[in-house]
């Protein structure tokens, strides 16, 4: 039986992490009237990431995990859980609860209503409110690198692209995802412009993002987020994707 909402939570040694941001998501969708399931898919988490989201859920209907014994990279395990799910709508959302799931209120209208296929999550839009405590260099990198992914993967009208808070339809969700080939950080990027070849309707909508200490994002994930950058532009001119246009 098919559910209103999915949400996907990708989790890589989150074991410090991942309980607080499940009871969250939890007691939200708990007062919704609607019908819902939650997919965890640990990314051959070395932690008690496992353990730990295994006795949180045990006595949660709603709540399944997926466990990779190998680590193949967010993109793989968001894929993994977006092609696994069975909700009309498809939430990935990060382990470290960075943008919390209430905030999926100021989504619904335009997926609803305005005829919108994805809404993602954006920090450079008006209304955004962050509070950051990354590193220098995560500060200094991510704000040009985004000049660079927008112009790149022909995504100048996209702000943000790497917000971990994106929520699609069944339908954009299965025609997306069944494509994508990158499966480490730079498969935010692959997804949308996928999604704009394609011709879906994409919303950027402010969010409250929160930046906790301890993520897994290091130096080296930007120069691997910029490689893959190159290897979408590559799959998009050889026709790799075989995109069908709506």
């Amino acid at each position: 039986m098919s559910k209103y909402l999915s949400v996907i939570i990708p989790a890589y040694n989150e074991e410090n992490r991942v309980k607080e941001t499940l009871a969250a998501i939890y007691n939200y969708l708990l007062r919704q009237n609607y019908t819902w399931e939650v997919i965890v898919v640990s990314d051959g988490s070395k932690d008690r990431t496992v353990e730990v989201v295994s006795e949180f859920i045990s006595n949660k209907p709603g709540i399944s995990l997926i466990t990779n014994t190998k680590n193949h990279g967010k993109g793989y395990v968001v894929r993994q859980g977006m092609l696994q799910a069975e909700g009309q709508f498809r939430l990935f959302t990060d382990a470290d609860n960075s943008t919390t799931i209430e905030q999926i209120e100021k989504f619904w209208p335009y997926l609803t209503d305005e005829g919108y296929d994805i809404a993602i999550g954006s920090i450079e839009v008006s209304g955004a409110q962050i509070n950051e405590r990354a590193q220098w260099y995560r500060r200094f990198l991510g704000k040009y690198s985004k000049y660079l992914i927008r112009i790149v993967a022909g995504l100048w009208n996209i702000h943000d692209t790497q917000r971990g808070f994106k929520l699609f339809t069944a339908k954009s969700a299965n025609n997306i995802f069944s494509r994508t080939k990158i499966d480490r950080f730079g498969f935010d990027i692959e997804v949308l412009a996928l999604a704009k070849k394609i011709g879906y309707k994409i919303k950027e909508v402010p969010v409250v993002w929160d930046n906790p200490s301890g993520s897994t994002v290091n130096l080296k994930s930007y120069f691997e987020v910029l490689k893959d950058l190159f290897k979408i532009r590559y799959y998009i001119w050889f026709k790799v994707y075989d995109i069908k246009k709506i």
